[in-house]
């Protein structure tokens, strides 16, 4: 089923995410620090960490919906709110890839897990 952005939600599931990265509905961005990122990562997500944000917002897709993850919701959340203030259809993952990986989905490399912040 594909992502359907909904502007009156800014939270979305992990299951939206997963059907957003499984159809090109949205881009998922990973706000998290290098070294989260290094230990654990959803496939086909692009990295940008939050202090980048700004500097890189050339990478952040402006033709879809955009979903930010962290590692809980926070940094995600702050990041979608910032977007959406800017014009861009922008989510927050809810739960983070902590609640992402809680439900068992796919994470990579081999042997992945999910750093503390």
């Amino acid at each position: 089923m594909p992502f359907t952005s909904n502007p009156d939600e800014i939270e979305v599931s992990p299951e939206d995410t997963a059907n957003a990265l499984a159809d090109g509905s949205a881009q998922v961005v990973d706000c998290r620090e290098q070294y989260e990122w290094d230990e654990g990562r959803i496939e086909g997500t692009v990295h940008i960490p939050m202090d980048r944000l700004s500097s890189q917002r050339d990478k952040v897709a402006t033709d879809k919906p955009v979903i930010f993850h962290c590692r809980l919701g926070g940094r995600s959340m702050m990041a979608a709110q910032a977007y959406r203030a800017a014009g861009y259809d922008a989510y927050s993952m809810v739960g983070g890839i902590e609640l992402w990986d809680n439900q068992r989905r796919p994470m990579i490399p081999d042997g992945a897990t999910v750093a503390d912040h």
